[in-house]
C-alpha cells in the first residue's frame, strides 16, 4: 500500500482532537506552539503523526503495525517540504531516545540526549558552525578561562547587574548570553540592547545572543510553557549537558554564575540541574544570594517591575527606580518602551 501524508487543519477542532486522542497512546501532549501537524491514515484512521513548531521538529508517533515501513520518512519529509517552502534550512527534532536510529539513518544528528529525550539537528549549519560563528563575532580567545552567566532579562533590572558585577569581580572574562527565544513581552532586541546599555562600563563582559542552543524552544521548552512535569528534569538537563559539552568546552569556561531562586519553580529545577550536570564536567557553578531593593522592595527581579507597571497602570518612576537601572527607566519612558508598558498592563498574566 501506498500511504501519504495529510495536513491537518489545526483550527479544526475535531481534526487536532483526533491527533490529541493518538498522541496520548504514546505518553505525547500536543503542545501548545505546535504550528504545522501532517497525519497518515489507514482505513480512515490515523497509524502516524508528526508536528513542528517552526524548525523544531516533534510529537512523532507512529502505531506499532506501521513501524518498520518507510512511514517516518514519508512523515519526515512532509515537514520538510513545509520548512522549504518557508525558508527554513535547517531543522531540529525533539524525541524519545528509542527513535535515534531511526533519524541518524535519515541524516539527522544528535546534539545531545539524557534519559527521556533526545535532540537531533539536520539541515544546513549547525552547533559546531553556530559556536564558531560566535568566537568570530565576539572575538573570543579560549586561552582565557571564564565565567558565563545566562539571563533573559525580561527586562533589564539592577539585580541583574548585581550578578553581572559579581561576576564581572571575580573573572578575567565574562560571558553574558541573553535568552533569544522571542517568547517574552520584551522582545529579544530590546532586552538584549538593554543589556549591553546596562553594562557598557563593564569592559571585561561579553554580550552575547544565546541563539538557539541555550534555553530554547528546542533545547528548554519548559522554561517557555512553564511545565513543572515529570519531563522538566529531562529538559533542564539536556539543556545543562548542551551548555557543558559544547559551550564549555569551546569557549573555556570554567564556571557558570547564577542567581539564587526563590520563586519560580522552573528556574529553581534548572539551576539544581545544573549544579549535577556541570561538576560532571568539571565546571563550577556559583549562587549569588538575589540584589534587595531595601524593606519595602525585597528581592529585585523583572517580574515585580511587570508587576509594577501593571498594579500602577503606568510607569512608577518612584518604585521602578529601585528595581531597573536608568537605560531600563529611560526605554520604558520612550515612545517604543510605551507599546510594551501597554502590553504587559492589558496581559492577563505578568510575564
Amino acid at each position: 500500500m501506498i500511504y501519504s501524508a495529510e495536513r491537518i487543519h489545526l483550527r479544526n477542532p475535531s481534526e487536532v482532537d483526533e491527533i490529541k486522542k493518538f498522541l496520548k497512546k504514546f505518553q505525547l501532549d500536543f503542545e501548545e506552539d505546535i504550528d504545522y501537524t501532517v497525519a497518515i491514515r489507514e482505513n480512515g484512521q490515523v497509524v502516524a503523526t508528526c508536528s513542528k513548531s517552526k524548525d523544531i521538529l516533534k510529537c512523532f508517533a507512529i502505531d506499532s503495525s506501521m513501524q518498520g515501513s518507510g512511514i517516518t520518512n514519508i512523515l519526515l519529509k512532509a515537514l520538510q517540504d513545509k520548512l522549504f517552502e518557508e525558508g527554513i534550512f535547517h531543522s531540529f527534532i525533539f524525541t524519545k531516545p528509542i527513535y535515534e536510529t531511526i533519524f541518524t539513518s535519515l541524516g539527522y544528528k544528535v546534539v545531545e540526549k539524557v534519559d527521556k529525550v533526545i535532540l537531533l539537528e539536520g539541515g544546513m549549519g549547525g552547533i559546531d558552525k553556530e559556536l564558531e560563528k560566535i568566537s568570530f563575532e565576539f572575538s573570543i580567545d579560549s586561552h582565557i578561562p571564564k565565567t558565563a552567566l545566562v539571563m533573559n532579562c525580561n527586562p533589564f533590572t539592577l539585580g541583574h547587574r548585581y550578578l553581572i558585577e559579581q561576576a564581572s569581580e571575580i573573572s578575567e572574562e565574562v560571558l553574558l548570553f541573553v535568552v533569544e527565544e522571542n517568547k517574552s513581552l520584551f522582545p529579544f532586541k530590546v532586552r538584549y540592547d538593554l543589556v549591553k546599555k546596562g553594562v557598557a562600563d563593564l569592559k571585561n563582559v561579553k554580550v552575547i545572543p544565546g541563539g538557539k542552543y541555550i534555553i530554547s524552544s528546542a533545547t528548554f521548552p519548559s522554561y517557555f510553557l512553564r511545565e513543572t512535569g515529570e519531563f522538566l528534569e529531562a529538559y533542564t538537563t539536556l539543556d545543562a549537558k548542551i551548555f557543558a559539552n559544547y559551550f564549555c568546552k569551546k569557549f573555556n569556561i570554567t564556571q557558570r554564575l547564577v542567581g539564587e531562586e526563590p520563586y519560580c519553580e522552573v528556574t529553581s529545577a534548572y539551576n539544581d540541574a545544573l549544579a549535577k550536570t556541570l561538576k560532571k564536567f568539571g565546571i563550577g557553578l556559583k549562587t549569588i544570594k538575589r540584589k534587595e531593593g531595601g524593606e519595602e522592595t525585597g528581592f529585585i527581579s523583572a517580574s515585580k517591575v511587570r508587576e509594577s507597571i501593571k498594579r500602577n497602570k503606568s510607569v512608577n518612576i518612584d518604585e521602578l527606580s529601585k528595581l531597573i537601572p536608568k537605560s531600563t527607566l529611560e526605554f520604558l519612558q520612550s515612545e517604543d518602551g510605551k507599546e510594551i508598558v501597554e502590553k504587559i498592563i492589558s496581559s492577563h498574566t505578568p510575564h
